[in-house]
């Protein structure tokens, strides 16, 4: 990770720590031609830990960490990235594995972001 994915991966914990309360503990950054692809452990709070512990809480809370992140940064556009990346942010793809409280984000940019930023 070099510095421009290191401080992307900053920029996504305070994003949604700002919207959603807690941001993932760890995230590793890595851009991929327009995709900043962020690999995202320690998400969960204790209290979606506990609603995990039923199938189907774990179902529903899978359902709120993917829909609903995707809702939020559609209602907040990510404008700290669009600035930060000088490009303009155009889709986001989200996924999570509630039992390893591992997930993954794949945000996608209108411009080359590896080539701007890993020469």
């Amino acid at each position: 990770m070099n510095k421009y994915e290191a401080e992307f991966s900053n920029i996504v914990r305070s994003f949604r720590k700002k919207h959603m309360g807690k941001g993932p503990s760890k995230i590793t950054t890595t851009f991929c031609k327009n995709w900043a692809i962020c690999e995202m452990e320690g998400n969960l709070s204790p209290v979606e830990k506990f609603i995990a512990s039923a199938s189907e809480g774990k179902q529903a809370l899978r359902s709120a960490r993917t829909e609903m992140v995707k809702d939020m940064y559609q209602k907040n556009p990510p404008l700290e990235m669009e600035e930060f990346l000088q490009c303009k942010f155009v889709e986001l793809f989200v996924d999570i594995d509630i039992d390893r409280d591992f997930g993954m984000s794949i945000f996608v940019f209108d411009e080359d972001i590896q080539q701007k930023f890993c020469k």
